[in-house]
């Protein structure tokens, strides 16, 4: 039976989750279809938009994306604190850039609510707002309806363009938010899209690098700031909110190289001993290199040591977590 997306994420436990969504009906996202002989290209500059502008309103960082050909990848870091520090009025003003104002809370907004109760069932409907703005199952809402208007219209048909329901994976540590970051960012070396992670346009890797999300790259047309990638800030984590606690160029250096290494016309091996990033986690070079093929395939809805999983299912009332054997030997 599908479960509703809330009894699947619980930010007591992490605020890091790996979210994916698949195009249905042979649709492309991006890229150029064989069947019709159409190129779709453009629409990596839609997702792209469209993710700078949705986690500028809502409460929620960016860790990591890539756009492919049939789907897409997000690894997000859900801030609701920042959500708590907002006034009503910024709420207010943040929402209204993605929905319809309430006539209730519009009446509050111009001081025409006479009444205590009116006042109070205004800023009930404003809170829920809050809350909703630092959610992620309306994060999702809406990116993937908003790319399925967009596409339709231009493919002129009506329907379903994603796979049912977009997927949620939790990173219950820094080593698994790591690993998978990896994963996500080499998506197209491994499907050959891209030669090297410095050519891997469309990936967060592609735009820490570059400095732009893309070629296209415009900044979004916001009344507030663009919200930048979640920062890698290194040995001053301790000084800082939020953030993940690496060094930008360790990490650089290691993807760049297993990137090389998976390639099928380089295929090699990761030394340990040549990378700090990985003694500072933990893992092995093959233990590495195998999360950064298969981290999507081998672990689904959450991904940490024993005692994380076992305190994910207590909280999301599961008995198990399943992949729990899978991870032991490399997460514990």
């Amino acid at each position: 039976m599908t479960q509703a997306r809330g009894s699947q994420i619980s930010l007591i436990d992490t605020c890091y989750y790996h979210l994916t969504s698949r195009c249905i009906r042979r649709a492309f996202l991006c890229g150029k279809d064989e069947f019709t002989n159409r190129n779709c290209e453009h629409r990596r500059q839609w997702m792209v938009d469209r993710i700078r502008f949705l986690t500028s309103v809502f409460a929620i960082d960016v860790a990591a994306y890539a756009v492919m050909s049939n789907h897409y990848h997000l690894i997000v870091y859900v801030n609701e604190q920042e959500a708590l520090t907002w006034s009503d009025e910024e709420v207010c003003r943040r929402w209204l850039q993605l929905y319809r104002n309430h006539p209730l809370v519009k009446r509050w907004q111009c001081g025409e609510t006479t009444t205590a109760a009116e006042n109070e069932a205004a800023l009930a409907i404003i809170d829920k707002w809050r809350g909703r703005l630092s959610d992620i199952s309306w994060l999702m809402r809406g990116l993937n309806e908003y790319i399925a208007r967009k596409a339709n219209k231009e493919d002129k048909c009506q329907g379903r363009f994603w796979e049912g329901r977009f997927k949620s994976q939790a990173l219950l540590d820094e080593k698994a938010v790591l690993a998978c970051m990896a994963y996500v960012e080499l998506n197209p070396v491994r499907a050959k899209m891209a030669s090297t992670v410095q050519t891997s346009e469309y990936t967060s890797i592609y735009e820490r690098l570059h400095s732009k999300a893309s070629k296209q790259d415009k900044p979004a047309d916001l009344p507030f700031k663009v919200k930048p990638l979640l920062r890698f800030i290194g040995n001053g984590y301790q000084k800082q909110t939020k953030g993940l606690a690496f060094s930008l160029l360790d990490y650089f250096e290691l993807v760049e190289a297993t990137g090389q290494v998976i390639r099928e016309d380089k295929r090699g091996y990761i030394d340990d001993n040549e990378f700090p990033l990985l003694k500072q986690l933990g893992f092995s070079g093959s233990d590495w290199l195998d999360l950064a093929q298969h981290f999507g395939k081998k672990y689904h809805r959450a991904v940490g040591s024993l005692a994380e999983l076992s305190r994910f299912a207590a909280h999301m009332e599961k008995k198990w977590i399943g992949g729990q054997r899978q991870q032991a030997n490399i997460f514990n």
